[in-house]
């Protein structure tokens, strides 16, 4: 559901830029928390998430270029919101899909440069807010258990990419550039997304589920599923005496559980984007996707622009100057997954450094003062 330039106007393609800003900025905020363990549902699990979240950005970008077909001449492919906000948190999903955004912009000449704002706004913030706030919601009603992260998850995903057409549909209404009904957009971009959402919602609940199987500790959204251990006395003990006026045994504290290394789920998530994007993705659908088979149809394309990157060494997710498709195909998603860790990774160290060097100060600050 990449946008390219020209299909939405000046005026909107700025106020969603501007909207997008804020909204990253907002979750620079938030992210900083969740990446810290601080906050609602924060602790050791939100800490060690950490290492992830760069990793989730490269996995998302692998798997986006695995397009799927849905229905005679379209295809779809995976969104992310859902999958990023379930697995590092709201705020940070936002930044996830965000960076995978503008790698493929800036790199692959996929989605319009006067685009962003829009692409941000549709498919950063509007499949992470109405993906989590759902999965919040079913999480609270469905019974306790990895299942139910499961199910949640495949909901809540297959529900966002409908909400991103409707939302496209919506920005198309206040500036679109060609001339075309909206309700038939709106029936055409909700219809084929619909479709679209369920290949969302598939790889979406697998991949959370495979986490949750091995390391539930690292899903941000499966946070307080183990409930609390609770001490309880047998009432058979001194059953008809009356109780001793005794003072009762200190109960030991529970012994810290042992910090457990994420490395081996990091190289298993990052072998699997570099496969998915390095080999698989050479068998993907070649039809278009669901934005532009509509786009086609409707007439929604008549006034698209030209990429600014178009002569990008990397355009269209392949190496300039290499002949063989598979390889230079395959090469150009091996350095895109790189290119998207690297960045994705960088800018949740720094945030979660700077979290760090906030918390740090106070305490620092503290026996100074009690001097």
């Amino acid at each position: 559901m990449h946008v390219p330039d020209g299909f939405i106007n000046a005026p909107v393609s700025v106020a969603t830029g501007a909207l997008a800003a804020a909204a990253v900025a907002v979750s620079l905020r938030g992210a900083r928390r969740e990446l810290a363990g601080t906050g609602q549902g924060g602790g050791a699990g939100a800490e060690r998430t950490a290492p992830l979240a760069g990793l989730v950005a490269a996995f998302i970008f692998a798997v986006q270029m695995l397009n799927f077909p849905v229905a005679a001449g379209t295809s779809g492919h995976l969104l992310g919101g859902a999958l990023a906000a379930i697995l590092v948190g709201p705020y940070t999903g936002v930044l996830c899909v965000s960076v995978v955004l503008l790698m493929q912009g800036v790199l692959f000449a996929d989605g319009g440069l006067t685009a962003l704002g829009v692409n941000i706004t549709d498919m950063a913030i509007v499949t992470t807010v109405v993906a989590y706030g759902l999965f919040r919601v079913l999480v609270k009603v469905l019974p306790r258990s990895r299942r139910s992260i499961t199910v949640a998850s495949f909901v809540s995903a297959l529900v966002s990419v409908p909400a991103a057409a409707v939302a496209f549909t919506a920005l198309y209404a206040l500036g679109g550039t060609a001339d075309v009904p909206i309700g038939k957009v709106f029936t055409a971009m909700v219809g084929v997304h619909v479709l679209i959402g369920i290949g969302e919602a598939a790889i979406t609940a697998l991949t959370v589920g495979a986490v949750i199987a091995v390391r539930p500790d690292l899903v941000h959204g499966a946070r307080g599923l183990t409930a609390p251990l609770e001490l309880r006395t047998s009432p058979l003990t001194g059953a008809g005496a009356a109780p001793a006026a005794t003072t009762p045994a200190p109960v030991p504290a529970p012994a810290a559980a042992p910090r457990r290394s994420v490395r081996r789920v990091w190289l298993a998530g990052l072998a699997a984007a570099l496969v998915c994007a390095g080999g698989v993705s050479y068998y993907a659908s070649a039809s278009p996707d669901g934005l532009e088979k509509v786009a086609h149809d409707q007439g929604i394309d008549a006034k698209a622009k030209d990429h600014a990157a178009k002569d990008s060494p990397l355009a269209d997710y392949s190496v300039k100057d290499i002949t063989d498709p598979r390889l230079s195909g395959g090469l150009a998603g091996v350095i895109g997954v790189g290119a998207t860790l690297a960045v994705g990774t960088g800018v949740f160290v720094v945030l979660r450094r700077r979290r760090n060097a906030a918390d740090a100060r106070p305490a620092a600050e503290a026996p100074a003062e009690r001097a």
